[in-house]
């Protein structure tokens, strides 16, 4: 392929090429949830998936994680806990502050999720070639390295 043929990799077609596999990604992550049949929404899974990360945390620490009101993350929690997948505990520290941990059935459910979703994308990165896999690869960890930099700029200055 000439020069003149090979798509411009470092604009909007590198861009859309991102977003189409991004798009693809996002498909493959449903079809996990729905596959272990799970019961929760994606903003539930979002909630038990925090709450791992964490190991505990406090209500309020889950609802600035969620870029949500500390009612609708406490409502969200009743039907985590009522389903048996999330605990609510005071804290020994401070008894008004309720702290949450995910159960055995959460933690087997985000278990079987994230199984599923690892076997979905081997299966696809098995499609693609070592040259591929690699490059994919490179282009993840600096792409990771580069948005966690971004993180850090306000949105108004990113425009700039």
């Amino acid at each position: 392929m000439s020069s003149a043929q090979r798509p411009d990799r470092s604009g909007t077609d590198l861009t859309a090429a991102v977003e189409q596999a991004a798009e693809r990604l996002v498909v493959l992550w449903g079809q996990a949830q729905q596959s272990v049949g799970t019961r929760v929404s994606p903003s539930q899974l979002q909630a038990l998936m925090i709450v791992q990360h964490h190991g505990q945390i406090n209500l309020n620490g889950l609802a600035v994680e969620l870029e949500a009101m500390p009612s609708s993350a406490s409502r969200l929690c009743d039907r985590l806990q009522a389903a048996g997948l999330l605990a609510r505990t005071a804290s020994p520290a401070n008894r008004r502050e309720v702290m949450l941990a995910l159960t055995r059935d959460g933690q087997r459910l985000l278990a079987e999720v994230s199984d599923t979703r690892r076997r979905d994308l081997a299966r696809v990165l098995r499609g693609m070639s070592l040259a591929g896999r690699q490059a994919l690869l490179a282009g993840l960890t600096e792409f990771a390295a580069s948005a966690e930099h971004g993180s850090d700029i306000a949105p108004q200055e990113r425009r700039a």
